[in-house]
């Protein structure tokens, strides 16, 4: 059973789950993070995530979705609130009915699948929680293994991260690394497992058009920054460099964009 408590007041245990929301730090150190909504919830508590604690009011009264999350999700905690501090502590317009504190995973890639035909897609410092977030439910849809961002990025597990993948987030084995030198040993095992492994990165100034390239073979696919594109580093270690063939007076797109773009064509090659 989970431990039930009351907050009245804006007392510490408030403070604490509104610092959660707003403060990646606190994230961090706590090891738990911030999620509403619907989608989101649903496939944390299918997908087996560890939730720490779920928060709602019963000033309203609950869905049946709701009251079925608060049976089955094995929260350690149920945390009931007044409606008003729900309505101050949730993002959304209209108050979620729950809001859930979840356990992050270890950032190891060994979380990441490996078959003979795997995809997996690095990010070099993605800045947008936006984008992150777009290109993860992206990778949904589109069948990727796995995501590995690299670098000062944007917060993987920040609100507005968690809620631009609708629920993906949950479906797809994300990591976090400081860098891409604790990529290479791991890849350096992939390309002893799969001998036919390709690192492909992307660039507007590449020479090779994307549908040129490729895609069927097992792939490692690297897409940079915003601002910079991908660094130095990566480009050093890619087998080859492809681009979105352009037309108008665009001279970019995107990285969200882009990223989909890129995974759509591997996944057409393959025939899935």
């Amino acid at each position: 059973m989970p431990t039930a408590i009351k907050i009245r007041t804006e007392n510490s245990d408030f403070q604490t789950l509104e610092t959660l929301r707003r403060n990646r730090v606190k994230r961090n150190r706590s090891g738990e993070f911030f999620v509403e909504g619907v989608r989101a919830i649903t496939q944390a508590v299918a997908n087996q995530w560890e939730i720490n604690a779920l928060v709602f009011s019963r000033e309203k009264r609950l869905s049946d979705w709701a009251e079925g999350i608060l049976q089955k999700a094995n929260a350690k905690k149920h945390f009931e609130l007044p409606l008003r501090l729900m309505e101050k502590l949730s993002d959304k317009e209209d108050a979620s009915e729950l809001i859930a504190l979840v356990g992050m995973p270890a950032d190891e890639l060994s979380r990441i699948p490996l078959r003979e035909n795997m995809l997996a897609l690095v990010l070099d410092r993605p800045a947008s929680p936006g984008n992150l977030g777009a290109i993860i439910r992206s990778c949904d849809a589109l069948g990727v293994d796995g995501v590995i961002v690299t670098g000062h990025a944007a917060d993987l597990y920040d609100p507005e991260t968690i809620r631009a993948t609708t629920g993906s987030f949950f479906s797809v084995p994300t990591v976090r690394l400081p860098s891409h030198k604790e990529l290479i040993p791991w890849l350096d095992g992939l390309k002893q497992r799969f001998s036919g492994l390709r690192v492909v990165g992307t660039s507007a100034k590449a020479k090779i058009p994307i549908h040129e390239h490729d895609f069927t073979l097992p792939t490692l696919l690297l897409v940079g920054n915003e601002t910079n594109g991908l660094s130095d580093a990566y480009q050093a270690l890619a087998d080859a460099m492809v681009t979105i063939p352009m037309f108008g007076s665009a001279t970019s797109l995107n990285i969200a964009c882009a990223a989909s773009v890129l995974l759509y064509e591997a996944t057409r090659q393959r025939g899935l």
